[in-house]
């Protein structure tokens, strides 16, 4: 459990249920009061799972032990760089009979060896089918041997309210199996991790803790509705506030492991920002909410579905989204292909567009290139920078320009301070058009280089002369 200080759904073996909100209702005597949850555990609780995943890790060496004189007198009886065994512990919950189990990314990552416990105590080896930083979700599969295993039945999130009873089960502190009961205590909470992927949270109180990353979130109708990922706490422990994953977003991930074809989401081919009220009282729109469309990629597809700038992006297949958080998990829940239908506000209607659901592009090719020759760039290795590669290196998808890939120690490039990361926009007033077009200008050997550079968001110039 990550500590924070501070597709259609499954058609196949995971199936939707929409529970209907006039069947819920409010206890209304002492006898209902007293009611247990122990039947709906023991429907439940089979399908979650301990995971125990091994690592081998460095320790940083002293940088006394590398010294040759002191390796040639005591050997490596010092040395301290040797791996290391390192073990984590999370949950999982079962998603089909045939074995396919999820996780949190951040319980399997880097894991040599994955041990799937069930209930019962039966183990099991388990082989990473699918893990994925972005939405902190990991696939594994488990071979039943024959044997049938109990799974858990998807329930869509949008059919979730703050007040429902849920109950989160996992294996807390390697205690053993755990069940809580809470309520939902919000919804769609975004900026809860770094990663920097999809997140529309659900906020809970049900009591969970290190050791139940990864377990599930269930309804008092039996079916998951969220897998637990995350807590605030200022201690380790649980204060009432923890985060899980939809099962939306969980369904879409299990989708693509039992499709073999890997993880892409769509991507939209835009920027946008809170409609904040002071923003929408600027545009003229009566009150704040939406995704206002700040900047758009050429020929992306949401600059071919027919968006501007300054329109306001108010539903997603019907939903509301309030912000680009909830825009982006809404998109990250369809699969590639087809389209999905946006509602827009602007400039005092409301329009409805069909956004393309597909990949990013990559275009222009990377073109991946060392650069020689007598220039400040001498020794660099560059590409050129498109949606697909930027996502890639965990870069902006909406920048452009040539990216520098790794800089040759010694190399004119790395005396003039330039780094990995910085994106070439233009030399002496002329902007770059891809690797090619770099070499070009490079190759003109002007008296003095002015070389505008991009770095983390920021924009600055490089100057040099050619006796430098």
């Amino acid at each position: 459990m990550r500590k924070i200080l501070t597709m259609p759904l499954l058609a196949l073996a995971v199936t939707v249920t929409v529970a209907s909100a006039s069947a819920q209702t409010v206890p209304q005597d002492r006898a209902a009061l007293t009611q247990s949850f122990a039947p709906l555990v023991e429907q439940v609780a089979p399908a979650v799972v301990n995971i125990y995943a091994k690592r081998m890790v460095r320790q940083r060496n002293n940088p006394l032990f590398d010294d040759p004189f002191f390796g040639r007198f005591f050997g490596d009886v010092f040395r301290r760089n040797r791996p290391k065994e390192e073990r984590s512990l999370g949950s999982g919950v079962i998603m089909d009979g045939a074995g396919l189990v999820v996780t949190n990314h951040h319980v399997v990552a880097d894991a040599e060896d994955i041990t799937v416990v069930l209930n019962d105590r039966r183990e099991f080896e388990a082989r990473l089918v699918l893990s994925d930083k972005d939405t902190d979700l990991a696939v594994l599969s488990i071979e039943p041997e024959g044997s049938d295993l109990p799974f858990l039945r998807v329930r869509s999130s949008d059919t979730i309210r703050v007040g429902d009873i849920v109950l989160a089960i996992g294996n807390p502190f390697g205690v053993g199996q755990t069940v809580t009961s809470g309520i939902i205590s919000g919804l769609a909470r975004s900026q809860v991790t770094d990663s920097g992927g999809p997140q529309s949270f659900i906020q809970t109180d049900a009591a969970v803790n290190p050791g139940n990353s990864g377990g599930a979130l269930v309804g008092v109708d039996g079916l998951l509705v969220g897998v637990n990922t995350a807590i605030f706490s200022r201690s380790g422990g649980s204060h009432g506030v923890g985060f899980a994953i939809p099962a939306d977003l969980v369904a879409a991930v299990v989708q693509a492991a039992r499709n073999g074809t890997g993880l892409v989401r769509a991507w939209v081919g835009m920027e946008g920002q809170d409609l904040t009220a002071d923003l929408a009282q600027g545009i003229g729109r009566e009150k704040p909410g939406g995704v206002l469309v700040a900047d758009l990629y050429p020929g992306g597809a949401a600059e071919r579905a027919g968006l501007r700038q300054g329109d306001v992006v108010l539903r997603v297949d019907g939903r509301e989204v309030r912000d680009p958080a909830e825009m982006q998990f809404r998109i990250a829940t369809l699969p590639i292909g087809g389209e999905v239908d946006l509602t827009v506000w602007r400039r005092g209607e409301t329009l409805s567009l069909a956004l393309p659901l597909e990949a990013a592009p990559e275009d222009p090719p990377r073109d991946v290139v060392d650069l020689a020759g007598s220039h400040p760039l001498q020794g660099a290795k560059v590409g050129n920078m498109s949606p697909a590669f930027a996502l890639e290196l965990d870069l902006d998808p909406m920048q452009r320009g040539v990216i520098i890939l790794g800089v040759r120690r010694g190399a004119p490039v790395s005396r003039f301070d330039f780094r990995p990361g910085d994106i070439i926009r233009g030399i002496n007033g002329q902007p770059v058009e891809g690797t090619r077009g770099l070499d070009r200008r490079l190759a003109d050997e002007p008296e003095q280089w002015v070389i505008d550079v991009l770095r983390a968001g920021r924009a600055h110039q490089v100057r040099a002369r050619r006796n430098s």
